[in-house]
């Protein structure tokens, strides 16, 4: 302790400021300001809900439970503790709707802790006996520096960890101990999938529909309300943006949309995981000023954040600063100030406190402490870093142990949790056949707005087809013309399979889509296989049928309809299987670089394995007869091409003597002289689709769906997750 106070009393004479934040306000009205006398205040108990007075709320679920009404309690009176040169609400235009009023929660942890699992057991604490509270109506903000546990306690209180944690502690909705249901509160990752053909008012209206349930015209209310709440109007009827187009909604106004999604069920609670992440100071503000005003219509937010400006730090109503899991303060947002000026940390004039905040307890400084430490400034030394961070986090700490702010905050989560208020009700949601439906029509509506992944593949597939069928054409229908085309239908077969790689990245974004939909309850994995095989089959039809015409004309082909109609049948079932050996492979690597180079590894062992380079009953045993060519499909879908073009057919030998077709091809091509075997081969195709689909079914379900889209949020933000020890 002597070694704290030393090195606190030597950074609190070197400071640039004053000993007290009250006695250095600068004349102008900052917006962290409130009024004199309010700085010292421990935390107010006055906005702490009672639940016997729950009975002057006016709660009212309509039929189907697509919305709800609700008077709310008058908001917190720490509210109007701003000075009046805070931020002002915005100003609502003449017949701008008013937001809708919800009914929030309140939301308490004690001593919640977090392990994450190591080499051999759960050692790694990122969360260390976190205690607080969030409020309906208010704004509570978790910050601290990286690698500090914000977002793994933010979803450690929604109940959304990572398999791999562990929490030990309690959380309480309402008073109660339970997990929240279905619909009662929203959570938003920091990066999230959007579809950028979409605009934003189908975004939402798709979404609302996949979430909600009750028929189609009761879903536009919901989808206005959100829309209006996130101050969305002005780019309801703009295209998102993604991939495929130039230019979309700025990376703030998608922000909202994501946010906005999660409105749709009107939740009580919402969750958001640093929204102002890569946003500049204007779109950061005007973020906060919407989900301050979203707060102020009843809802109960919990948001993480690195880093804010002066002016988005006054639209707080709490925080929660974090340092290597530890809790440093928890109260008022100006509370915050004087508990740093009571540890010998008073913010200099004219500085940001969040910037002042992580400055004395990001670790990450020491490195520029010693890199600098022989230098100089216009000063003399570098004042302002001249400490152990290390010491700063300690002294902070013990101070926040042993303050009121502490003990206030134990009282409120007794407060909050000695008596059960009202449970949160689940909501219905929409039946498996919907949402099949609205997520095929979605679809659908993607293929045919997005020109880079599907029509230009279709143009592709016809000039490749193009190229083939005019580099064998002319091959008449001789004897010698067997080999000619065996290799004409072999090429056409996997180059075309090869070409389907294109479609990676859609699929790897569907595959995203699904994860983000699945983690919120929006979607299944049945659901979502169903409607992507549904979408996808009038594409893939569109493209084997132009491309087998192209083909079978140009080469020459035997001139029947029922033999044409076996060729577009048998192309269509192979692009089917192929994009099912997609799925799985893009399921399993969940990046595009890597499962385009496996996928252009597995077509290449399967070309040779097909039985053309050599005939399939010389290829060694071992290995590429038993099991590479029964797994290739392509054997399958080349053998039943050529038992269609030649069973039934004969070469003259001579002026007396004629072969049949499956003679004259022994030399060439390995086929069975049955006259069902195209059929067979046809259902063996058809049956190694349904085969790739299951297996994607598994994966999904194992791995994406509970794991994988959980894993993607923990990953971006593994510098909370790592080890803090």
């Amino acid at each position: 302790m002597e070694e704290i106070q030393s090195q606190s009393d030597n950074y609190r004479s070197s400071s640039s400021s004053a000993s007290s934040p009250a006695s250095r306000v600068p004349s102008s009205n900052f917006f962290y300001l409130r009024k004199p006398g309010s700085l010292r205040q421990p935390i107010s108990f006055e906005d702490s809900p009672e639940w016997d007075d729950t009975t002057d709320l006016d709660v009212r679920v309509e039929e189907g439970g697509d919305s709800i009404n609700a008077a709310t309690t008058p908001a917190s009176p720490s509210l109007s503790k701003l000075n009046s040169g805070s931020l002002p609400s915005p100003h609502l235009p003449e017949g701008a709707v008013i937001p809708r009023k919800i009914a929030g929660a309140s939301v308490a942890w004690k001593d919640l802790t977090v392990t994450i699992k190591g080499k051999r057991k759960y050692s790694d604490k990122v969360i260390k006996s976190s205690t607080g509270y969030a409020l309906p109506g208010t704004l509570t903000v978790i910050m601290g520096p990286a690698k500090s546990g914000k977002s793994t306690l933010l979803r450690a209180i929604a109940g959304r960890l990572h398999p791999s944690a562990r929490m030990y502690g309690e959380v309480f909705v309402n008073g109660a101990k339970s997990q929240m249901p279905y619909g009662s509160y929203g959570y938003v990752d920091r990066e999230t999938t959007l579809i950028g053909s979409l605009t934003v008012r189908e975004f939402l209206y798709y979404s609302a529909l996949l979430q909600l349930p009750g028929f189609f015209c009761q879903k536009k209310s919901v989808v206005e309300d959100a829309i209006h709440a996130m101050s969305l109007g002005e780019h309801a009827n703009k295209l998102i943006g993604g991939h495929c187009y130039m230019k979309g909604l700025p990376s703030g106004e998608r922000r909202l949309v994501s946010i906005a999604r999660e409105l749709v069920m009107r939740p009580r609670i919402l969750f958001l995981d640093e929204p102002l992440y890569h946003l500049d100071s204007v779109s950061a503000l005007l973020m906060m000023v919407t989900l301050r005003r979203l707060a102020s219509t009843g809802c109960t937010l919990i948001i993480t954040i690195y880093q804010s400006s002066t002016e988005v730090f006054g639209l707080f109503d709490r925080i929660c600063l974090l340092s290597n899991g530890n809790t440093l303060f928890f109260g008022e947002t100006l509370a915050c100030l004087q508990h740093f000026s009571n540890a010998g940390f008073p913010c200099p004039i004219m500085q940001s406190p969040s910037d002042h905040f992580l400055r004395a307890i990001n670790t990450d400084f020491d490195r520029i402490i010693a890199m600098c430490k022989n230098w100089q400034d216009d000063n003399g030394d570098f004042s302002s870093v001249n400490m152990d961070t290390a010491v700063a986090i300690r002294t902070l700490e013990a101070t926040y142990k042993s303050s009121a702010d502490a003990a206030s905050v134990e009282t409120m989560v007794l407060k909050l949790t000695e008596k059960e208020g009202p449970a949160l009700k689940s909501k219905g949601k929409a039946s498996n056949a919907t949402r099949v439906a609205v997520l095929t029509w979605r679809s659908l509506l993607v293929v045919s707005r997005e020109w880079k992944y599907y029509w230009l593949h279709l143009i592709l597939y016809m000039l490749l087809t193009l190229c083939i069928g005019t580099a064998f054409s002319g091959l008449g229908h001789s004897l010698s013309s067997v080999g000619g085309r065996v290799a004409a239908i072999f090429v056409f077969v996997s180059f075309c399979s090869l070409l389907s790689i294109a479609r990676v990245p859609a699929l790897m974004k569907e595959i995203k889509i699904y994860a983000c939909e699945e983690s919120n309850q929006h979607s299944s994995t049945f659901v979502f296989l169903v409607a992507q095989l549904l979408s996808s089959i009038p594409f893939l039809f569109l493209i084997s049928i132009t491309s087998s015409l192209v083909f079978y004309f140009l080469v020459g082909l035997e001139d029947q309809f029922s033999l044409l109609m076996y060729f577009v049948l048998n192309f269509f079932v192979t692009l089917l299987l192929n994009e099912g050996i997609m799925l799985v492979v893009a399921t399993l690597w969940q990046e595009v670089f890597w499962s385009v180079l496996t996928l252009l590894c597995v077509h290449v062992v399967m070309m040779l394995s097909a039985g053309y380079f050599r005939i399939r009953s010389t290829l060694p045993g071992p290995i590429w007869m038993y099991p590479m060519s029964y797994i290739a499909f392509h054997t399958y879908s080349i053998q039943g091409l050529l038992e269609n073009e030649y069973l039934g057919t004969s070469f003259a030998v001579g002026e007396v003597r004629s072969i049949s077709g499956f003679q004259a091809l022994q030399g060439a091509y390995n086929i069975s002289p049955d006259a069902n075997a195209k059929w067979k081969n046809l259902l063996v195709l058809f049956l190694m689709a349904i085969g790739y689909r299951i297996l994607v079914f598994i994966l999904l379900f194992l791995f994406v769906g509970k794991k994988i889209s959980l894993l993607k949020s923990f990953k971006c933000s593994n510098r909370d997750t790592t080890d803090t020890s």
